[in-house]
């Protein structure tokens, strides 16, 4: 067995096995941290896996998180069974609307066209009464599923989030082997010699998009789920740039990079915004947070995943080279 592949089993059992050892405060972090893993995941997608640098991924996010708590009866609680979906189709039939539009473009233009329908929709939201304008909305009552199964449970929402990133990661995981996740991977290389060789790329970029916008829906809904409030600032570019920066933290090219990338993010903001640690300095935490990510895209050119190959790379060079000097001595 390959040793990713050990790493991401023992990371999700880590995950499962967490919180008989943490407190309410820990479980209620780790959860959002696993959202923003499957919202990274979806991103991943498009950057690491279609060669797509999409900057509008809160639009999907945000959709996802607003259709739940919209959609949601006010006199009791909602099925899982249909507003998870619900909230899913509304991201994905976004994406494909955006994506019909801006995968006409390439570039930089790709990315300021999906910045755009990401600004399009905040707007929406922050300046009618359709999402409760500035203020936001209240989730009254939190969804369920079946009589055991009450996500309003913060313990039963945490494995709930575990299943759907698992299950997220599998399936993505099948998609990158299958004959589309090839067909993505040579667009990524290669998309002018994807075209010579017969295959119409647009519909398989398209197809990607709808996918990466239905998953961050997904994230959407259970971030509306655990906070029970959703406002205009989750679609906010800036949480499209936290996304960015979390798969390049972990390393375009790896689903597990984007794990990885989600948990490395919100464990530097968590001690950047620590007083214990930084005492005043504590509320410039973006400061810190920001140079932390230069410093260390400088020095991981290919992420925190490839950080054990690097260490190799230079224990091998160095062996080399006292080799070599004994060797000259000799």
């Amino acid at each position: 067995m390959k040793l990713k592949v050990i790493f991401v089993l023992a990371s999700f059992v880590a995950l499962a096995l967490y919180p008989l050892v943490a407190a309410s405060f820990g479980i209620d972090l780790i959860t959002k941290v696993m959202i923003f893993s499957i919202v990274a995941l979806s991103l991943e997608l498009l950057v690491g896996g279609t060669g797509l640098v999409c900057f509008g991924q809160a639009a999907f996010f945000g959709i996802g998180a607003y259709v739940s708590v919209l959609l949601s009866p006010q006199d009791g609680p909602a099925s899982v069974a249909w507003l998870l979906p619900a909230a899913m189709l509304a991201a994905a039939g976004y994406a494909m609307a955006v994506g019909a539009l801006s995968l006409r473009t390439r570039g930089v233009y790709f990315i300021m066209v999906t910045l755009a329908f990401a600004q399009m929709a905040y707007y929406v939201v922050h300046d009618t009464p359709l999402g409760g304008g500035t203020d936001g909305i209240y989730l009254m009552m939190k969804p369920v599923l079946g009589e055991r199964i009450d996500l309003d449970r913060p313990i039963i929402l945490y494995f709930f989030t575990l299943f759907a990133l698992i299950l997220v990661f599998g399936f993505l995981s099948l998609l990158s082997r299958s004959r589309f996740g090839r067909a993505l991977a040579g667009i990524r290389v290669n998309e002018q010699r994807m075209r010579a060789t017969g295959f119409e790329t647009y519909p398989y970029k398209l197809a990607a998009f709808t996918i990466s916008g239905a998953i961050a829906g997904l994230g959407g809904f259970l971030f509306a789920v655990k906070d029970g409030f959703v406002n205009p600032e989750l679609m906010s570019w800036h949480f499209s740039g936290s996304v960015l920066m979390m798969v390049i933290l972990g390393g375009i090219g790896h689903l597990r990079g984007a794990l990885i990338g989600a948990f490395a993010f919100a464990f530097l903001q968590e001690v950047f915004q620590s007083e214990a640690i930084f005492g005043a300095f504590a509320k410039h935490w973006h400061l810190g947070l920001g140079l932390a990510i230069i410093a260390s895209v400088a020095t991981l050119p290919n992420g925190l995943v490839g950080l054990p190959a690097q260490i190799r790379d230079r224990l091998i060079g160095r062996s080399s080279r006292r080799a070599q000097a004994e060797g000259m001595r000799g």
